[in-house]
């Protein structure tokens, strides 16, 4: 893509985001959630469309309006599109983000939860705005593993976020929230199978600058990623935050590896059932906490 066809598609997105701010903000004023959450997808269908981003989803993602707590993989500052196109949303950022010039505006209008990491009191806060949203039936994504990785690999799942469910639970009244494992993949460009050693000019991770890794973006070409919904997992009164935390980082893992190397993983290990089922997909009871 040369840098007059990116530019004149930049172009036609800005003038997409003036379309759609204002009705954005009223609606957002006017605490119409269910209206402010569109803006932003179309937004995001809008910018995958003009740069050739094609998706395709497997898996059983919450039904609207229940209360779901996403747990994804972060591979690039390409995931928000993608995740936010699927649906209406919200994500879990660092507080540096905010500042950001553009991208902290499009954060904002997309009611991202910031959080300070230097501040381990600030969780807590967060935890409750989560548990808040979490009440009122948004769907909230969480990059577990708390920084981007190069799109071949999973780094260990941080499990102090997950909090925010059992805040949902204990302060919100909700008998269960959906803890919902998600892999996102990077699987090919113009229609090629990615090789290992191409999947770090996607990824955006360490000490990478932003503006060479979307500029290698714009002149690639086009790119195909796999969205997968894994098993919800329940969390009720007493669940092991750890171990349902461990449980969405192994069905991340393994949906990775298959998208990665295109084979199927070893089967996983029998896990207990709930009674009764989550939307389509029977879910996973984990057991409760041990004191």
């Amino acid at each position: 893509m040369t840098y007059l066809v990116a530019g004149l598609r930049l172009l036609a997105y800005a003038l997409t985001f003036l379309l759609l701010a204002g009705p954005h903000w009223l609606a957002l004023n006017l605490g119409r959630g269910a209206l402010a959450g569109q803006a932003p997808a179309w937004l995001h269908r809008v910018f995958l469309r003009l740069f050739q981003v094609r998706i395709t989803v497997t898996g059983t993602p919450p039904a609207p309006g229940e209360a779901a707590l996403v747990i994804a993989n972060h591979i690039s500052w390409l995931d928000i599109p993608v995740l936010g196109a699927l649906r209406p949303l919200s994500f879990v950022a660092k507080s540096e983000i905010a500042g950001w010039p553009v991208i902290g505006t499009l954060a904002r209008l997309q009611r991202t939860v910031f959080i300070d990491r230097g501040r381990k009191r600030h969780t807590a806060v967060v935890n409750t705005e989560m548990s808040r949203r979490l009440r009122a039936g948004d769907l909230i994504v969480l990059f577990a593993e708390g920084t981007t990785g190069d799109g071949t690999r999973l780094l260990p799942f941080r499990t102090s976020l997950v909090g925010a469910a059992r805040a949902a639970i204990t302060d919100g009244g909700l008998d269960r929230v959906r803890l919902q494992p998600l892999c996102i993949a990077y699987t090919r460009r113009h229609g090629l199978p990615l090789t290992r050693a191409e999947r770090p000019d996607i990824a955006w991770y360490g000490d990478m600058e932003l503006g060479p890794s979307v500029k290698l973006f714009f002149a690639r070409g086009p790119i195909d990623v796999a969205v997968t919904w894994g098993e919800p997992i329940v969390f009720a009164a007493g669940t092991d935050r750890k171990a349902a935390t461990a449980l969405a980082e192994a069905a991340v893992r393994r949906a990775l590896q298959e998208a990665v190397t295109g084979r199927p993983p070893a089967p996983a290990p029998e896990m207990p059932r709930a009674d009764a089922p989550v939307v389509a997909a029977p879910p996973i009871l984990i057991p409760a906490a041990t004191a």
